[in-house]
């Protein structure tokens, strides 16, 4: 069985071939893509995909755990495959984001926070190689 049908399956989602496709495409390339990258990709393969097919199967992924959301990029969504704990940087010279190990940070400060449970957090940091514009 298809390695992507079987994810679906295992997650009680039922394997459309636009959810296929989405879903493909996510978990071949390293990038955390906007909702409008994803069906401008997955359009080239599938070109009868809706953006609202697109939207819903990103979402549906994301409701079971396949895909978590971000908001990255300034006022854009992007959607990330790595659903383990980790951090990011972003490249501000080219607007690639990198995925950084849970373990390559030491955060401290999140126990003074009295009072508060805290669930999650993430370090976004943000730069440029060094005599880049």
């Amino acid at each position: 069985m298809d390695e992507t049908i079987a994810m679906l399956r295992a997650r009680g989602i039922q394997p459309t071939q636009q959810r296929v496709a989405v879903l493909r495409h996510i978990l071949k390339v390293m990038e955390h893509l906007s909702a409008d990258e994803v069906l401008a990709q997955v359009r080239r393969e599938c070109p009868m995909i809706s953006r609202a097919t697109v939207y819903n199967t990103l979402n549906l992924l994301v409701r079971k755990d396949l895909l978590r959301t971000q908001i990255l990029k300034e006022g854009t969504v992007v959607f990330d495959r790595n659903v383990s704990p980790h951090h990011h940087f972003i490249d501000e010279a080219s607007g690639r984001i990198y995925d950084i190990p849970w373990s390559a940070l030491k955060v401290s400060g999140e126990k003074s926070l009295e009072g508060y449970e805290i669930r999650e957090y993430q370090v976004v940091m943000r730069g440029r190689r060094r005599g880049q514009k």
